[in-house]
């Protein structure tokens, strides 16, 4: 089997990507404002393109920031198609921080036609990244005292998996793969055209010997086999407490002494909850796998006022 870490291994402190970040921009300046250099019939009809405005960006609810870096990357894309100079950005808080209803993230200052089209671009962006970051605090605060760590899934919305990903790191969330390139998941589906976990397993060596391997288990005899054909990291698929303490300390047993397992990472996913996170934390997994942190999480009020 591969020595390659599995993603929930790496480092969590990873910056936005730039590059993700200025794509992420750029489709939804085309969407707002048409293809570039595109336009804005209100702003553009009622105010000079000569004016200059002063404003702050600020959090109307208390929150988790992530995506702060989209306000300077909007305004500076905006002012590249209209052919202005970019407004002066003075952030005043960073990602991570837990912000009151109130607190000023950023002040700015420049063209009116720059700070306005980029408005609504930058405050949703940040907003998404945000809601996100806010919700996995709740499920990082709830696990805190425990070993488990809460992880992501890619129930992201289309296209701004970076951003969110991002955003659940900025939550004190961990990251599981970024796709179907850098890990390799196998599922029930995967088991039936497969005919078998281990021939699963076999067939992902042969192809892709540089990728980690994971398994969905529904069961302690599906486990034991995943184990024994090399697999170091199982999903246990909506088993009750009970059920799950039992199979991880089964696992815990083989891993040690000579010829153990060594290390077997130990995920549980499906029927999560905030409710019985704790409960399910106690029967000893590494982690624990929630749609719920990308695909559900209300976005953060923030706006952005002239003064």
């Amino acid at each position: 089997m591969t020595s390659t870490p599995h993603p929930e291994e790496l480092p969590q402190d990873a910056p936005l990507d730039a590059d993700a970040l200025a794509r992420m921009v750029r489709t939804a300046l085309d969407e707002d404002l048409g293809a570039a250099p595109g336009r804005d019939v209100t702003t553009q009809s009622t105010i000079p393109a000569s004016a200059r405005v002063s404003g702050v960006v600020a959090t109307r609810e208390e929150c988790v920031l992530a995506g702060v870096d989209a306000i300077g990357e909007t305004m500076r894309q905006v002012a590249e198609r209209l052919g202005l100079p970019a407004p002066t950005v003075a952030v005043e808080a960073a990602d991570g921080d837990l912000l009151a209803p109130g607190a000023v993230i950023a002040r700015l200052e420049g063209p009116g036609h720059v700070v306005l089209i980029a408005e609504r671009t930058l405050l949703n962006l940040m907003s998404r990244a945000s809601g996100v970051a806010t919700h996995t605090r709740r499920w990082a605060d709830a696990l805190a005292g425990t070993p488990a760590k809460v992880l992501d899934t890619r129930k992201t919305t289309p296209g701004l998996r970076a951003l969110e990903k991002y955003a659940v790191r900025m939550g004190g969330g961990v990251n599981k793969r970024m796709g179907l390139f850098d890990c390799a998941m196998v599922k029930d589906n995967h088991i039936v055209a497969a005919g078998s976990v281990v021939a699963a397993i076999a067939r992902i060596g042969e192809h892709f010997p540089d990728v980690p391997v994971q398994v969905e288990v529904e069961d302690a005899a599906q486990g034991a086999e995943a184990i024994a054909a090399g697999a170091r990291f199982l999903m246990l698929d909506n088993m009750p407490p009970a059920t799950m303490r039992a199979l991880v300390e089964q696992v815990r047993a083989g891993e040690q002494g000579l010829g153990g397992t060594g290390k077997v990472w130990l995920e549980a996913t499906g029927g999560l909850t905030l409710a019985n996170v704790r409960d399910v934390a106690e029967t000893g997994v590494d982690f624990m796998s929630v749609g719920a942190l990308t695909h559900s999480s209300p976005i953060v009020d923030l706006g952005l006022d002239l003064s």
